[in-house]
């Protein structure tokens, strides 16, 4: 199961990768949107599993795009003015990546209870790959994650958008300043959209993908 201590060994650096998805909306720990359930990969002992999570590569990934969609219907009045009945403000979100590699390791990751990849050699098998940089999803792993969720599922986001934490302790004004370093935005969200090249083939064991998705939030 994610913890605290496991979100914080899958991240290469101060902050996390941009983009998680999830088959539920996790749980707040310590301020830390954890995810409910295992990553894909883990290392749990079971073939399947009720409810995971993907952690997305930032490698070669272009800008996510946010697209505002607000929901009304408006109509002009007698006297000429417009009036507008506001139902809700939804968002699209858009990202692809370049030359992202078809898999994250050449062989299966089997995340540890400190969210550590066993790279370890053994007998009979030489030190596995790390293909993504930073561990995360692969090609496959997203082509996967499309084909297998049909209805809705939760994108998690880490970008700086300070407006999402309000201020608990009043003595503490500056705190909603500090939150780069987790998940700050849960979204459910629908694939409206998914595409994906086999650009290259490598000599290793993988090839080189262009991927891209739009996600419509729920």
């Amino acid at each position: 199961m994610a913890t605290n201590s496991y979100m914080s060994g899958r991240k290469k650096y101060f902050r996390p990768q941009a983009m998680l998805f999830a088959d539920n909306p996790g749980t707040k720990v310590n301020g830390f949107y954890i995810p409910n359930g295992n990553e894909v990969g883990a290392n749990t002992g079971l073939e399947d599993e009720y409810e995971e999570f993907l952690i997305l590569s930032d490698d070669n990934r272009s800008s996510i795009d946010f697209k505002p969609v607000r929901i009304e219907k408006r109509e002009r009045m007698i006297n000429g003015r417009m009036r507008s009945y506001h139902i809700a403000d939804k968002s699209q979100i858009s990202v692809s990546w370049d030359m992202l590699p078809s898999r994250s390791y050449d062989t299966y990751a089997a995340f540890d209870i400190n969210g550590k990849a066993d790279l370890e050699p053994r007998e009979g098998r030489p030190s596995p790959y790390e293909f993504t940089s930073d561990g995360g999803a692969g090609g496959v792993e997203l082509l996967k994650w499309y084909e297998t969720h049909k209805g809705s599922f939760w994108v998690y986001l880490a970008y700086d958008k300070y407006t999402n934490f309000i201020d608990q302790d009043e003595t503490d004004v500056d705190s909603r300043f500090n939150n780069t370093n987790k998940y700050n935005e849960i979204v459910e969200v629908f694939f409206s959209d998914f595409s994906y090249t086999v650009k290259k083939r490598s000599g290793l064991n993988f090839d080189f993908w262009t991927v891209s998705l739009t996600l419509d939030e729920a």
